[in-house]
This record gives C-alpha cells, sequence and structure tokens, in this order.
C-alpha cells in the first residue's frame, strides 16, 4: 500500500485477499493489464543458534478483464545450531548426529544444540484469480517446495460472493497439501534410544540401524477457511474469519530426543520423541483497518485451538505514518502467547509409566513471545518503492508446571531466544 499526497485509499482494496490468506488467494488490487513485481531479501538471526535468509520475487499479472495471475519463487538458506530436545546438564554431554555419522559435545550448563544445522528451501506458488458472473470471484491456485529432507506440494481454491453493493464480501476457500519427510539417517522408531558412539566402532551402524523404523514417510493436511469482509465507511474496513484444519501421518519431528533422567537429574538415556498422528486446529480471526487524518492503523488478532490442547493468542498492530514526500514509517507490534501440548515434557523421569506419546520441543510447550520493530519506505521514481524493516523478536519458553529435580535445579530448562530480523523490499 503506497500513500501519496494523503490521498485516501480504497479500504476494500487493501483487504481483498485478507478473507483467504490462509489459502495464498491473489489480489484484485489493479485493473492495469501489466506486470507488477516485489522483490525482498529477509535476515533473521538467534543469537549462537539458527539463522535463515531468504530471498523472494514476486509478480502480478492484472488482464484487462480483471483476471490475476500471481507467481512467486522463494529461496530460503538455514543454518546454525538447533535445540535436539534434551535438558542441559552440569556435566557435557555427547551425542550422535541424526545421521549417524558422527558425534557433538555440549558443555556443562548449556542448552544441548545440533550445531550442523543446515539446509535450502525452494518454494514455487502460482495463483490465478479472474471474476465469475457479476459478483463472484474465483481463484486456484498451487504451491510447491523442495527442501534436502522435505517436500511439499498442495493445491488451493477459494469462492468470494459481493453483497450490499460490494460493501459485504463471504469467502470460503480450502487447501489440500501432501508432505513427504526424508530426514538423513532415517526416521526413529518412537521412545528407542539414540545410539551413542563412534560411526567407525564395529557393531554401531546395526545398533544405530536397530533403532530405525524407515527410510521416509508422509502425512497430508486440509484447510478450509470461512470469511467475511466488511466495509463499514469510507474510513474503516473489518474482516472476521474462521479456519478448519486437520492434518494426519507423520507429525513427529525425527530430529527431537527427550532426556530420561533418574532421581537426582542426572540424564542416563535419551530417547527419540513419539507425536500423535493426528492434529486438528480451529483458528478465529479478527482484523480491522481504520484511516485515521494521520495515518492507517492496521490491527488483528488471532485465537487458536487444538486437539493437542496448545490454545494460542496473537495480537499484531501496524501503524502506518505517511508523509507528504510519499515517505512513511510503519512501526509494528506482535505479541503472542501458548500453552503446553498435553504430551509436552522438558524430561522424561525413569519413575514415570512410559507414556503413549512425548515431547520435549518448546515450540509446543508453554511460551511466549513479542516482536517489535519498524519499517521505512520511499518511493524511488516512476511509482516504484523500497521499504526497509528491522526487528527485534523475544521468545520465553516457560514451565508448564513439571518440577525440576536434584542436579536439574543448578541448569537453565527454559532458555530464552532473541533474534533480530532485517528485510529490504523493493517494488516495481
Amino acid at each position: 500500500m503506497q500513500l501519496k499526497n494523503k490521498t485516501k485509499p480504497n479500504l476494500k482494496v487493501l483487504l481483498s485477499t485478507a478473507t483467504c490468506a490462509l489459502l495464498g488467494t491473489a489480489s484484485q488490487a489493479s485493473t492495469e493489464e501489466s506486470w507488477e513485481f516485489d522483490t525482498a531479501i529477509m535476515h533473521y538471526a538467534e543469537i549462537d543458534r539458527v539463522s535463515a535468509t531468504e530471498a523472494i520475487i514476486a509478480g502480478k499479472k492484472t488482464f484487462a478483464n480483471d483476471e490475476v495471475l500471481n507467481l512467486k519463487l522463494t529461496v530460503d538458506a538455514l543454518t546454525g545450531a538447533s535445540p535436539n530436545g534434551a535438558t542441559a546438564q552440569p556435566t557435557a554431554q555427547t551425542f550422535t548426529r541424526p545421521s549417524g555419522n558422527g558425534q557433538y559435545v555440549v558443555n556443562a550448563g548449556e542448552t544441548p544444540l545440533d550445531d550442523t544445522f543446515h539446509d535450502t528451501r525452494v518454494q514455487l506458488t502460482g495463483q490465478w484469480s479472474q471474476p465469475l458472473l457479476s459478483d463472484y470471484v474465483v481463484s486456484v491456485g498451487g504451491n510447491f517446495s523442495k527442501e534436502y529432507d522435505y517436500m511439499s506440494a498442495s493445491i488451493n481454491g477459494n469462492l468470494a460472493r459481493d453483497f450490499n453493493q460490494k460493501n459485504t464480501t463471504l469467502s470460503a476457500g480450502m487447501s489440500y497439501a501432501y508432505d513427504v519427510i526424508e530426514p538423513e539417517g532415517g526416521l526413529p522408531t518412537p521412545f528407542s534410544s539414540m545410539v551413542i558412539g563412534d560411526s567407525n566402532e564395529s557393531g554401531f551402524d546395526e545398533a544405530f540401524n536397530h533403532t530405525r523404523m524407515g527410510s521416509d514417510d508422509s502425512k497430508t493436511t486440509l484447510d478450509l477457511l470461512f470469511g467475511v469482509t466488511q466495509v463499514i465507511n469510507r474510513n474503516m474496513i473489518v474482516q472476521l474469519n474462521y479456519s478448519y484444519s486437520t492434518a494426519s501421518g507423520y507429525l513427529t519431528d525425527p530430529f527431537k530426543v527427550v532426556s530420561a533422567i533418574n532421581a537426582s537429574g542426572v540424564a542416563e538415556d535419551y530417547i527419540y520423541e513419539n507425536r500423535p498422528d493426528e492434529r486438528t486446529k480451529h483458528s478465529f480471526f479478527g482484523q480491522t483497518k481504520y484511516h485515521f487524518d494521520t495515518g492507517i492503523l492496521d490491527a488483528s488478532y488471532r485465537f487458536m485451538t487444538d486437539d493437542w490442547e496448545i490454545d494460542s493468542h496473537t495480537v499484531d498492530v501496524m501503524y502506518r505514518i505517511p508523509f507528504d514526500n510519499g515517505h512513511y514509517i510503519e512501526p509494528h507490534l506482535r505479541v503472542y502467547t501458548q500453552s503446553a501440548a498435553d504430551f509436552y515434557q522438558p524430561f522424561f523421569s525413569d519413575d514415570q509409566i512410559m507414556p503413549q506419546y512425548i515431547s520435549s520441543d518448546y515450540r509446543i510447550g508453554d511460551l511466549d513471545t513479542y516482536t517489535v520493530g519498524i519499517k521505512y519506505g520511499l518511493p524511488v521514481g516512476d511509482g516504484n518503492e523500497l521499504a526497509f524493516r528491522l526487528e527485534y523478536y523475544h521468545q520465553t519458553p516457560k514451565n508448564n508446571g513439571i518440577e525440576a529435580v536434584g542436579v536439574l535445579n543448578e541448569v537453565e530448562l527454559y532458555e530464552q531466544v532473541d533474534a533480530i530480523i532485517a528485510q529490504v523490499t523493493y517494488s516495481f
């Protein structure tokens, strides 16, 4: 969205894609038969952990009859150290790499991180939208992405209907995805113990292979979305969505383990996690845009709940302040909180009965996050725009009520994560 000379924009256009944002449906923002391009480079860096660099080029062709073609290419490169799920210990710990080739040592008191984490992802997305009859817009699209050990393909479709002199839009859409995971070293058998040793040692390969249950597996995901967008007045527009998502198949993370501790809190074993093979999510989303005389407020709230007993709340607020010369600044604040999955445990005690499912992945545990930042944009001639975004991200995993025992009281079990996000965008 670009503001010039404080002209109030068409707010209906600004949210025309929001109703089907989860499905990637295209926008109808222009009626000229021309190509528009957005390019971006983003860098995300956690302190002493994972870093990611992402390059995007997206093109939109709008035809004279209001048909719209959207194409996007995304390339991600990730590297750094990723938590393997085990707890910190007051002594050094040795782990076998997921491939079975080699080991790595974690210093005393440090969160166990696998420092060989790296991957490259290439993603292609396409979307076609066109008017149907006088008040309908239909959209279909697809997505394909490939990583070293992961492949995902999806299709989607959306139908929107305008009412009330095009001040009200109802939308319904669906998406179906098929993913295949082929981790190096194969899929670990749930609850089997990590084999610690040198891959050159006699019997290691046999012991390691005994903990594998196959080389690959798959999952499917079905998403349904229903939404309404309402123009309130010339300054305000509101959108409400409900989405239903169900996934089935291999939902376990093959790279995560759980520390099995004794009564003193000492890790005696590392077992591979196991998650349910089904997950159903319900999401409720509301968004409003309001054009003040001095800027544009964009505020949204999302509530998600699922049958893993994870409940999350997300508040996202941006306020764009335009200037007479076409420049603008946009402060941004995002706050997120979630409860833990019912099978989340930071560790497993040897006096426990073995559960059906278990994971120590902090990403499905109790946690709070916030993101704060600012974006600065400026025109660069011929309607083109250059923008810079800089944000700070903070994540605080929390104790979900499981009491630490013994030496676990001497280490940090819920290490906070800080990251910097920097992005440069050029639209032409």
